[in-house]
């Protein structure tokens, strides 16, 4: 029985078609990964099914009651609110049942016999559902996600309008999995989440319950947690059954099947038309010459198969600098008060240095105290002579209306719309993305357009801070191998040891640092 159908679904954005007359099914515990490259439609598709978007043509069909929760990507948390009580209202319709208990038993206190079977009749319809929902062991279930996911770290007593993006995003995604919905709908839950919270997280879906459909560029985590592939490319959906390992060797099978097919038709095309063209003047031939007309009229043709855009990111060197690129001493970061102990280290030319260590222990506010965007509490930071810094922040202003080659020319003015256009086409951007508004594009697209001014800027030593967030798996590769082959230095945070471990010269691990 399926737990959502939907046919023949269309949806534009804008003039531009998103996907056209897809079909899609959920069954009962099916665990579904959706995958595609950037900008394929992925989270359009997950909007649409949550109800948040409406789709041009085409119908979905949900089975009755069916409870859906969606993880949303960005959402304003209201002022005064600690992050335990918006965790607690995930049972709050439990909590308003539990205050109708006290006020029935205060009502019990002045209420004659008629009344009280009444009131003792609804207290007693109440305690069985506050114990078929395990009402009792929520306090339990909030501590054990608030450690899983890394929020308990960041107090449970604080106000959810000081998290950043990130831990935001951690906590909507803590509130989901407490509501226990039948369908999940996660778009990149790993995104935010360092090594161990990801393993936890992973651990949870295995044994989750219910079904979910999931959008992940970590093919380890699709690998260990899904059972049904869906593949959103050139605007059609096709399901295939088994994790993401077994996907690839059935789509590459598929594609080679369908430019071999498409080879062979355009062999076929070419004989008739030339049959046509050679034989449709000559009596004795014309008939022969209709027939093979009629043939090719109704041909149904197969689509060449569109390739999407290789990304091809390179860093170069501006200028050579010191030997010593960055020297910190007993420097204090943090806000407030310090995140962490004071730390000295020095960062060499041509050094990789990896940083990691679990959420909210400091990571990004480290990078950001080097770069000079907040002062250190304490200590110092000093550069080499000729070192130039490029920035890559995780977070950033998605709210522009620039299309992307309006952004990149705003920075580059001296160069020409054309250059600008091969940069973004370096980048792995299509066409009608360059033209789009930043704010419409999806956090893949966004993020290649970032690459593509770190790749403009005259630098010789990036700081990345979670670069690979929402990137697909080619992207992920290609970008990898770029900084590698990189000849200036590099300091960057990262929760994926797999993209970094060939090239990093350096892990500095805070975890360690703050037991030194």
């Amino acid at each position: 029985m399926s737990i959502v159908q939907s046919e023949n679904l269309t949806h534009y954005f804008g003039d531009k078609l998103i996907f056209k007359e897809i079909n899609f099914r959920l069954l009962n515990m099916e665990r579904v990964g959706l995958v595609g490259p950037n900008g394929a439609g992925k989270t359009t598709l997950l909007q649409i099914l949550s109800g948040r978007l409406l789709p041009d043509s085409g119908t979905i069909s949900w089975h009755p009651n069916v409870q859906i929760g969606f993880l949303e990507q960005h959402i304003e948390l209201v002022e005064g609110v600690t992050i335990l009580d918006y965790l607690k209202s995930a049972f709050q319709h439990l909590y308003d049942l539990e205050n109708e208990m006290i006020r029935l038993t205060e009502a019990m206190s002045t209420s004659n016999s008629d009344e009280l079977q009444k009131l003792l009749n609804r207290y007693s319809q109440i305690q069985d559902q506050l114990d078929i929902n395990d009402f009792y062991s929520i306090e339990s279930k909030i501590e054990d996600i608030a450690f899983g996911l890394g929020i308990h770290a960041l107090g449970m007593e604080r106000d959810v309008s000081e998290l950043s993006g990130g831990q935001s995003t951690k906590l909507l995604l803590a509130k989901l999995l407490l509501s226990e919905p039948d369908v999940l709908l996660l778009d990149e839950p790993t995104n935010y989440l360092d090594y161990n919270h990801i393993l936890w997280l992973k651990e949870y879906l295995i044994n989750y319950k219910n079904s979910f459909i999931l959008i992940s560029h970590d093919t380890e985590f699709l690998n260990d947690v899904v059972n049904i592939i869906y593949h959103l490319e050139h605007k059609q959906l096709t399901r295939y059954i088994g994790n993401y390992k077994r996907f690839m060797e059935a789509y590459e099978l598929r594609k080679h099947q369908v430019q071999i097919a498409y080879s062979r038709q355009q062999e076929e095309i070419q004989k008739l038309e030339s049959y046509i063209q050679k034989n449709k003047a000559r009596v004795s031939t014309s008939k022969q010459a209709k027939s093979r007309e009629k043939k090719l009229l109704k041909m149904d043709r197969i689509t060449q198969p569109d390739q999407t855009p290789f990304p091809r990111y390179s860093f170069k060197v501006s200028e050579r600098p010191t030997s010593v690129i960055v020297e910190t001493k007993a420097i204090e970061v943090g806000y407030n008060s310090p995140l962490l102990p004071s730390i000295s280290f020095r960062l060499k030319r041509g050094e990789k240095a990896a940083i990691i260590g679990h959420n909210g222990i400091g990571k990004s506010t480290l990078l950001k105290t080097i770069i000079g965007e907040i002062a250190p509490l304490s200590g110092t930071v000093a550069f080499g002579q000729k070192v130039k810094p490029a920035y890559f922040a995780q977070e950033w202003n998605t709210a522009l209306t620039l299309t992307p080659l309006e952004y990149i020319w705003s920075m580059n003015a001296k160069m020409s719309q054309k250059e600008i256009r091969q940069a973004l086409a370096r980048s792995g951007l299509k066409k009608d993305h360059i033209f789009q508004p930043l704010n419409s594009l999806s956090g893949g697209e966004q993020t290649k357009v970032r690459l593509c001014q770190l790749m403009l800027e005259e630098s010789n030593w990036l700081i990345l801070d979670e670069p690979t967030n929402h990137l697909d798996v080619q992207a992920k590769e290609v970008l990898s191998n770029a900084l590698q082959q990189y000849e200036g230095s590099i300091l960057l945070v990262s929760h994926e040891p797999d993209f970094y471990k060939d090239w990093c010269t350096h892990i500095w691990n805070l975890e360690e640092w703050m037991k030194e």
